[in-house]
């Protein structure tokens, strides 16, 4: 694809897509504090967003943070290892498509989830968890 031309992105799918509620009274619904199990604050799904996801993950698989669910350290180096390159692998498909932060913030998690991961596969082997 030559530089001059911009990628498009299909989106079309969302204006297709019809929200299912249980009952008139959800669907309806538009206070915040109404008590009814939806969320009003859903996160917005963007890039910033999913790196900032995948580096979460790799924290906990590197036994850098607990787990939110089981509130333990799950060490996992092999899906820490899985996540890193994944992040990596954006990196490089992403090249010279990214504004400046979505670049450094890919830039530095890369870089910082490297140096944990070395640093964790330095320690004794019994922690190593696969």
């Amino acid at each position: 694809m030559p530089d001059d031309q911009e990628k498009q992105v299909d989106e079309s799918w969302k204006e297709r897509a019809v929200p299912q509620s249980n009952t008139e009274e959800e669907h309806a619904c538009e206070d915040p504090n109404c008590g009814h199990d939806h969320d009003h604050d859903a996160m917005q799904v963007d890039f910033l967003n999913y790196i900032t996801s995948l580096g979460f993950q790799t924290l906990i698989f590197l036994g850098e943070m607990p787990n939110p669910v089981s509130n333990q350290n799950d060490k996992n180096l092999t899906q820490a290892k899985f996540l890193i390159d994944t992040l990596m692998m954006l990196q490089e498909k992403t090249k010279g498509n990214l504004n400046e932060q979505e670049k450094n913030l890919l830039d530095a998690s890369c870089h910082e989830l490297q140096l944990k991961y070395v640093e964790q596969t330095q320690k004794a082997p019994e922690d190593k968890k696969a």
